[in-house]
Formats: C-alpha cells, sequence, structure tokens
C-alpha cells in the first residue's frame, strides 16, 4: 500500500489487475470512515467515484501518482450524491477527453444539467470497451438509494463497483479482504438505515449476483473477495426480512 498523503493517510492499492483502491479515512462517525475510489487502468483509464468537492486535491494526488490525471476518459458514479460526484467537473477540467459516465435515469435527471459535459450514459446491460477489458453496467434503482443508481462490473477481473453496498465503519485499513465484512456493514446500516427499501430489493440483488463477482469494491470501508454471489445473496436476505422492509 502507498501512501500518496501522510496528512491525511489517503493511500492507494491495486485490489485486482489494473484496478486500484483510493481511500482516505475520516472522522465523520465514531469508530471512524473511509472514502474510496477506484482507478481502472487501460486504454480508457476510468475512475469509479469521485470522491467529495473538497477531497478532489487529495483523490487527484493519489490518481497521479499510478497515471496522468488528464490520460482519464470516463468519471463513473453509482447515483447521484456529493461523495459520489462532488467533484466531477474539477475531474472533467484536468482531464479534458474525459465524459460523465453513468445510467441513462442519472444522465436525464442530473448529470446532464450538473456536469461541465454531456454524459456517457449506459442502459442495463450495456458494455463499454476500456481496452482489454469491459465494463458493464448494471441498473439498480434504489438499491441501497436513488432512483438512478447503478454499478459496473470489470467483466476481466470479476470485479463488481458495489458503490454503498457493505458500507463499513473504520477506515478501511485493509484495502482488500476475506474476511466477513456483513455483520459490520449491516452493523453501521441498522441505525441510521440508509436503504430505501423497494420492494423488489430481491430481484435487484440477483441483478448483481448473477454476475458472479469474485471481488466487490466497496465504497466505504475494505474491498472484499470471495465468491460475491454469495454474499450478495446473504445481504438481500438481511434487506427482505428487515423489520422495515415489511
Amino acid at each position: 500500500m502507498a501512501t500518496t498523503n501522510a496528512s491525511a493517510g489517503t493511500n492507494v492499492q491495486e485490489i485486482a489487475e489494473g484496478v486500484y483502491r483510493i481511500n482516505t479515512p475520516v472522522d465523520l462517525v465514531p469508530g471512524g470512515f473511509s472514502f474510496n475510489q477506484y482507478l481502472i487502468v487501460d486504454d480508457q483509464p476510468l475512475l469509479f467515484h469521485t470522491g467529495p468537492r473538497k477531497m478532489f486535491p487529495l483523490v487527484r494526488e493519489a490518481v497521479e501518482s499510478v497515471i496522468p490525471v488528464s490520460e482519464l476518459r470516463f468519471i463513473a458514479l453509482s447515483h447521484f450524491e456529493a461523495d459520489e460526484c462532488g467533484s466531477i467537473n474539477e475531474w472533467l477540467a484536468v482531464a479534458p477527453q474525459s465524459v460523465p459516465l453513468c445510467s441513462r435515469v442519472a444522465a436525464m435527471v442530473s448529470i446532464n444539467d450538473f456536469a461541465d459535459r454531456p454524459a456517457h450514459a449506459m442502459a442495463d446491460g450495456a458494455e463499454l470497451v476500456l481496452g482489454k477489458r469491459s465494463v458493464k453496467w448494471l441498473d439498480a434503482p434504489h438499491l441501497p438509494h436513488g432512483w438512478e443508481t447503478g454499478f459496473l462490473m470489470d467483466t476481466r477481473t470479476r470485479t463488481l463497483f458495489c458503490g454503498d453496498l457493505f458500507t463499513q465503519g473504520g477506515v478501511g485499513a485493509a484495502a482488500l479482504t476475506r474476511e466477513d465484512i456483513l455483520e459490520n456493514s449491516e452493523a453501521f446500516r441498522k441505525p441510521m438505515d440508509y436503504f430505501s427499501h423497494s420492494t423488489n430489493t430481491r430481484q435487484l440483488i440477483e441483478h448483481l449476483a448473477a454476475e458472479a463477482p469474485g471481488t466487490l469494491a466497496c465504497m466505504h470501508g475494505s474491498a472484499w473477495s470471495g465468491d460475491g454471489a454469495r454474499l450478495l445473496r446473504a445481504l438481500g436476505e438481511r434487506l427482505v426480512n428487515d423489520p422495515a422492509q415489511q
């Protein structure tokens, strides 16, 4: 793991072939928290999530430790929220060939107005070739929140960039773990209950599980390696049996 900013603790580590987690610990909640972004290095590099706007200098510094930021071609987001896309216009400015990447709904309701360049809007199941690999867009409205929500699957490394699913408390000191993250994420979820409890949660979870990810690139906490389909289905069972879902 390489620390790119000692005062903030921002660090970078490769968690799968050509996939780098950028992690910054913060003290927003008791016990600590973290913001992660993921950089896919290929002929057309992609950054998944920007981090909050005020964190832009830290994330830029981290990306620059891997590739020149001007080489970025896609600035992707799961849904429209500050930690997903708060600095998107700053990224579009330093990477002049880049465009936002998001769901069609996100492009329609937010990004094409908010961002300085029009989005590359992806339909459910659509794939985008980055070079040696492709990424596949998976619509997941309201999972965990936001009508426009969706996730990306790197089909080469079987990495699912799963946004706020499996959000964990703590600073995410382990870049990649095989240890249980479900209990940590459930302990973090239940007091705040930031899930929308959609009526089709089970179907949405199965839509993701069917991709059989081997790595879950979580936006808060450690990334996880293992049987991603099993872990997603375990989360689905917790959600559909939650009293808030009844």
